[in-house]
């Protein structure tokens, strides 16, 4: 597995609890040498515990030495960043390419070479080319297998898929991919979908742009029911009771972020873009969501009175979703920039993204608690939906307030247990008289 960052330190992980024996490659001698003392480089429910687990028995092991981990290797995975090439959007595959060219230089055997990260359309091919060039005679086949893993569900999306998605029309390649995958016939039937590599490769990015539509869409039918006196979380019921829609990814809240579905919608925009295809509902997506993150500051700055100069805002909530230690693109980031542009004061609490959030953010007071960040404050402003506030003691919280003012970004307390607490609330997607 080269790279041992979110995807290959979880699927390595996995594929070592199903009884494979994997080892771990990544360049950064620092990270494997926090690995080796399982200290885990990414905030992850379990992964810990699977990691200590596998190491114990000998299926798991790490090294910064790429030849040690594709020595003898049946199948070799790349799980290296992609992240959005600066001037234009692409997905910067350098990571991607350099590790192909490393993995053939080190071939020891016909191995499978599987593209585990996320990358465009005809990535594959241009891999296969490397591998090729470097290495003739090595008898390597490429293959596709997308991630579909949920930041704080992704041991449990790993081992429970939906489906897995392997590129290839090599049969030899095809049945190394079924031996991998074959213990998850263990918990149910694994649903294998063999496709073409090019098809495989857009099934990823077709998957994540569609959700973050669905995303948007919610979102301007919430804005939509403030302006109309309707409620947006019945809407959400009402359309997500029909199995054409479904209820998943229909939660009104302040746009989405996060590691896939900004640089992925972007990068496929800009696939789209060069075959002379654009995505027009791709490209308003992101648009709106962009849009959303700071239009959720002025939300907040309406509800105070529409001066926030000189007063304070607690902030509870900085990742971009909960369960995770992730600030990629995360909503906060733009409220917190709206609210101090404006003159406001504010004080944050997150239960595990502090290490990620104060490279990004200036003049913040991180408080120890939610209670800390709600202490002294004009307002109150839920931006993720962390379990640790699902059960606040509100009146507490309205008790330490200087005004008691929540706006919930989340839409997680229902108006009526906020007015017995004192506090006046502010959803999103809420009829005003609420």
């Amino acid at each position: 597995m080269i790279g041992t960052g979110y995807v290959g330190l979880v699927s390595g992980a996995c594929f070592s609890d199903f009884g494979h024996e994997v080892v771990c490659v990544d360049k950064d001698s620092r990270k494997i040498e926090l690995l080796h003392q399982n200290v885990m480089p990414i905030y992850e429910p379990g992964l810990a515990e699977l990691v200590a687990n596998n190491v114990r028995a000998g299926r798991l092991s790490f090294t910064t030495d790429l030849a040690e981990g594709v020595k003898d290797a049946d199948a070799v995975f790349i799980a290296v960043g992609t992240p959005s090439r600066r001037g234009d959007g692409h997905a910067d595959l350098s990571y991607v390419f350099a590790a192909a060219r490393e993995i053939a230089e080190n071939l020891t055997r016909p191995s499978v070479i599987v593209t585990k990260s996320t990358v465009p359309v005809g990535t594959g091919d241009e891999v296969e080319r490397i591998i090729a060039e470097v290495a003739p005679d090595s008898g390597a086949k490429v293959v596709s297998n997308p991630e579909f893993l949920r930041e704080g569900a992704a041991i449990e999306d790993f081992k429970r898929p939906d489906r897995v998605v392997l590129g290839t029309d090599d049969e030899g390649a095809r049945q190394v991919m079924r031996d991998i995958y074959r213990p998850l016939s263990l918990n149910q039937s694994a649903p294998l979908l063999f496709v073409g590599r090019r098809t495989s490769e857009l099934i990823k990015y077709a998957a994540n742009a569609f959700l973050a539509v669905k995303i948007t869409f919610i979102n301007e039918i919430a804005d939509l029911c403030e302006q109309v006196g309707a409620d947006v979380q019945e809407v959400s019921r009402g359309i997500g009771m029909d199995n054409r829609i479904g209820s998943k990814f229909l939660h009104a809240g302040p746009g989405y972020g996060g590691s896939c579905f900004p640089k992925d919608t972007l990068a496929l925009m800009k696939t789209a873009a060069d075959n002379e295809t654009p995505l027009r509902i791709v490209e308003a997506t992101v648009q709106v969501n962009d849009a959303r993150k700071r239009a959720m500051g002025r939300k907040v700055i309406k509800a105070m009175g529409g001066d926030v100069r000189g007063k304070t805002v607690g902030i509870l909530g900085l990742t971009f979703k909960p369960n995770t230690d992730d600030m990629r693109d995360a909503p906060s980031l733009a409220i917190i920039a709206a609210l101090q542009d404006a003159g406001a004061t504010v004080k944050a609490y997150d239960p595990e993204g502090f290490e990620q959030a104060r490279p990004l953010l200036t003049n913040v007071e991180f408080s120890e608690s939610a209670y800390a960040a709600a202490d002294g404050t004009d307002a109150v402003v839920i931006v993720t939906e962390w379990d640790a506030f699902r059960a606040l003691d509100l009146g507490r919280i309205a008790a330490s307030m200087k005004a008691p003012l929540l706006v919930d970004l989340r839409n997680i307390y229902p108006p009526a247990e906020a007015a017995r607490a004192g506090l006046k609330l502010v959803g999103v997607g809420k009829p005003a008289k609420l």
